[in-house]
């Protein structure tokens, strides 16, 4: 066997082609710039043929001929013959070369390199995910540019928004304040956003009323952003003198404590409207139920569908999923938030009917329609 071994290292000496066995590295792409490819010919090469080795050892280093170490083992049953080497340094060569050696045998293979990982700056694999964006980019601004052009978007009735004026109208009958809440969520919560988008349209509309605006809240920064929202509102409606700061307030962070106190407001002032939109947690039921133990006409709305069910058996309208984040659009009229709402529904359109073609040309197995959408 040794011999065989000494006789192909010898023609492949004087026929360096006709055995080359070749290791290659390349850039990993789409990555980070800290991996590296490296692919090899089938194993075993020609020179261990007769012994057919079930191992090798894959050696890195970053000069070529200085200390190379082990990165991984290598078996020869692998069908994919490549190796992705993780955790590197961008910009830095990198030398690869597979070994293998017993106590009557040494081979190794061709030095690969050097290859230095480099950080990609587009991802093809996310090419779909582009696409989804240009799409949805140019649905939102044809919309916009209609809304602004005075065209008429259409927005499908949502009952909880439709009963606001007359809760608000209603209040200012009865000459008793409205209450607010966005309940515990902090000022980066997409909900607690939506809340103040909200609050802007009802200080607006309770500015024009002349109806008292209390709102308690569970965070000082909910608490300076809801002050300068609501005052907008009121300078908007032309009404900045009856605007009382003093009426939106801080009272504390803790969950219950935050609660007991809003249901003594409750008790004390008597609100004739309760207008609960943002993040609620355990707090919710409490809330809403003391609300209509006092006869309040309750409107709600929250992206937790576990406090929803709370709001929807104790309060008398409730903004189901997304409605919650439509609802600025729906009550400003604002073109650009109305017509951002209506190029995301249409998107949806879309992605269900692709989802449903894709269905069906799953079961029809043609599965490069499939691997179009997987490569994500």
């Amino acid at each position: 066997m040794k011999c065989f071994f000494l006789i192909t290292s010898f023609l492949t000496f004087l026929f360096p082609q006709a055995f080359a066995f070749e290791l290659n590295v390349s850039d990993q792409p789409n990555d980070d710039g800290t991996r590296l490819a490296i692919r090899w010919d089938p194993l075993p090469p020609d020179e261990l043929r007769p012994i057919d080795p079930e191992s090798y050892l894959l050696l890195r280093s970053e000069e070529s001929d200085g200390e190379y170490i082990q990165v991984d083992i290598v078996s020869s049953l692998d069908p994919s013959r490549e190796k992705i080497d993780e955790k590197l340094t961008e910009g830095q060569p990198y030398f690869y070369k597979l070994v293998y050696s017993d106590s009557a045998i040494s081979w190794e293979s061709n030095v690969a390199g050097p290859v230095a990982p480099e950080e990609n700056w587009y991802n093809t694999a996310r090419t779909n995910v582009l696409i989804g964006i240009i799409i949805t980019a140019a649905f939102v601004g044809w919309f916009i540019i209609l809304g602004k052009k005075g065209k008429s978007l259409y927005l499908r009735p949502i009952a909880g928004l439709n009963a606001m004026d007359e809760a608000i109208g209603r209040a200012t009958e009865m000459g008793k304040p409205i209450l607010y809440s966005s309940g515990r969520g902090k000022m980066e919560r997409p909900a607690s956003i939506a809340s103040m988008n909200i609050l802007g349209s009802v200080a607006e509309k309770v500015a024009s009323y002349g109806t008292p605006l209390i709102f308690p809240n569970n965070d000082p920064v909910v608490t300076a952003v809801a002050q300068e929202v609501a005052r907008e509102g009121y300078t908007k409606a032309g009404h900045v003198d009856r605007y009382d700061p003093d009426n939106i307030y801080f009272v504390t962070d803790s969950q219950f404590g935050y609660a007991a106190a809003v249901d003594g407001i409750m008790i004390r002032e008597r609100p004739a409207t309760n207008l609960f939109f943002g993040t609620f947690e355990a707090e919710s039921l409490i809330l809403a139920e003391t609300g209509n133990s006092i006869g309040a006409i309750q409107i709600a709305g929250t992206d937790s569908s576990i406090q929803m069910a709370f709001f929807i058996v104790a309060c008398d309208f409730v903004l189901i999923g997304e409605e919650l984040f439509a609802a600025s659009g729906y009550l400003s009229g604002d073109p650009q938030v109305v017509g951002t709402l209506k190029g995301s529904d249409y998107l949806k359109v879309i992605i269900i009917i692709l989802i449903l073609f894709g269905a069906v040309v799953g079961l029809l197995n043609q599965e490069w329609f499939v691997n179009l959408f997987l490569t994500a």
